[in-house]
């Protein structure tokens, strides 16, 4: 856990890029209307979004006891 504290511009860096992958393949997804892949491709986009939020909050994560 100490790990993501210590190297900020590593988890900056992850989370700019899992952010801008994920929006970008939203809206991609979106621009295929009717097709089963366009929202395959929403589904991982929603994907990315949730793991730059885990890498967001994984500093703040009390340790287990």
């Amino acid at each position: 856990m100490k790990f993501w504290i210590e190297h900020t511009l590593l988890r900056v860096s992850l989370i700019a890029l899992f952010f801008i992958a994920g929006l970008a393949m939203i809206i991609g997804g979106w621009k295929m209307t009717g097709q089963m892949s366009g929202l395959i491709v929403m589904i991982v986009g929603v994907a990315l979004l949730i793991v730059s939020l885990a890498i967001y909050n994984k500093p703040f994560q009390d340790p287990k006891r």
